[in-house]
């Protein structure tokens, strides 16, 4: 079942869950390296500044090569500059880059590896870490939910943008003083230079002009509009709602009734199939991490999580936003496949009314102990779940 609601938005995503992407990386060099010919070989000696690391290749061959005739000794090339980029990417892989992407000898990756492995060991722990708290992420949504009693307060915000500066002007010196013609060219540049400065003193005082419209906007929105305008109401909810780090798109639609002490929610929630399958693992040694998959269990309970944090936070947030708000109803909805003609049809996973007062008895001082998919069952809920987390359609609440 389908409502009808006033507002609709689309809220962007603020959680990365695709993880193919450039990953971290570790720059050595680009100073302290130099190539040195002679007569045992050619040679590039790298260090690496600030760490005590270097190295020294053999660059011409075997040092038993026929000896070439004696030749006066050639003066030493100046010192080139050599770059070793370390990247590891977020599938596991580490790569060794010279500053132009290149991949790097076989024998200078040996050798950043046996100088550097163990900060190539830390960066590969802090790609994993960052992968793994993405997916651990998504079940904590609710965690930043704020707390209902602390109303919206106005905070101003200055106007960084400095003023033009004025010119100095040009002071006639002692051949200006003998010709007229030059006194009368540093007055004609003072004049265009000034000219100058009130056209961009002009463009200043405009952008500030309409900065502080924005700003006076603003604070009447929030010290005044709430309290008695739907229209206002519903453009500061929509601002907070934006806010929200989301996993993903998430088309929501809300409409704010009895004179704004009531808010319906219609959410689409987003699928199983957009959840992470893997985790990330650090091997115990080598230079390459991998992936553990997720059984379906616990991505089961991680979705369980991710859609009840979701519903959670938006109530939260409209309790927050609209002080004269008394019940919320949220309802959210997964696009899921007819059976019977294979088109994308919305089944409600659950709907939930929540009223301020006991709304407010959740310790928002300590969420991280709040069970958010048992939290909702305090509330007039409707929702058909098997302990795992797989939903059955339910009827929504209309009103």
């Amino acid at each position: 079942m389908g409502l009808r609601f006033r507002r609709s938005l689309r809220l962007a995503p603020g959680l990365r869950l695709n993880f193919s992407g450039s990953g971290m990386s570790l720059t050595a060099g680009p100073r302290g390296a130099s190539v040195n010919f002679g007569a045992r070989g050619t040679y590039l000696n790298a260090g690496l500044p600030g760490t005590g690391l270097y190295m020294r290749e053999r660059l011409d061959g075997s040092a038993t090569a026929a000896r070439a005739p004696v030749m006066p000794a050639a003066p030493t090339p100046a010192p080139v500059n050599v770059t070793v980029r370390v990247r590891v990417k977020d599938d596991g892989s580490v790569h060794f880059e010279d500053q132009n992407g290149t991949p790097v000898s076989d024998a200078i990756e040996r050798e950043t590896i046996r100088q550097r492995g163990e900060d190539i060991r830390k960066m590969m722990q802090a790609q994993v870490d960052e992968i793994n708290e993405q997916v651990e992420a998504l079940g904590n949504i609710h965690l930043h939910t704020p707390n209902p009693s602390q109303r919206p307060s106005y905070e101003a915000e200055a106007f960084d943008l400095a003023p033009p500066v004025p010119p100095s002007p040009q002071k006639p010196g002692f051949f200006a003083g003998l010709f007229a013609s030059k006194r009368l060219r540093i007055d004609e540049d003072n004049a265009i230079a000034e000219q100058i400065h009130q056209i961009a003193l002009t463009e200043w005082q405009q952008k500030k002009d309409a900065f502080e419209a924005v700003e006076a906007a603003h604070r009447a929105l929030v010290e005044s509009g709430i309290y008695r305008d739907i229209n206002a109401m519903e453009s500061f909810l929509e601002q907070n709602l934006h806010r929200i780090i989301w996993p993903r798109e998430t088309h929501a639609s809300f409409e704010l009734r009895k004179d704004g002490k009531q808010v319906l929610f219609d959410v689409d929630l987003p699928e199983i199939e957009d959840l992470p399958k893997q985790v990330a693992t650090m091997p115990a040694h080598g230079y390459q991490f991998g992936f553990t998959q997720l059984s379906d269990t616990p991505l089961q309970r991680l979705y369980m999580r991710l859609v009840h944090g979701i519903g959670f936070r938006i109530i939260g947030e409209a309790f927050a936003s609209l002080p004269l708000l008394e019940e919320v109803v949220f309802s959210g909805y997964s696009q899921r496949p007819d059976p019977g003609t294979g088109n994308l049809r919305n089944d409600y996973l659950y709907s939930v009314r929540v009223r301020r007062a006991d709304w407010a008895r959740i310790n928002f001082a300590n969420l991280a102990a709040v069970d958010v998919v048992e939290a909702l069952t305090r509330f007039e809920l409707r929702r058909e779940m098997t302990t795992t987390g797989v939903f059955k359609p339910v009827q929504p609440f209309s009103d």
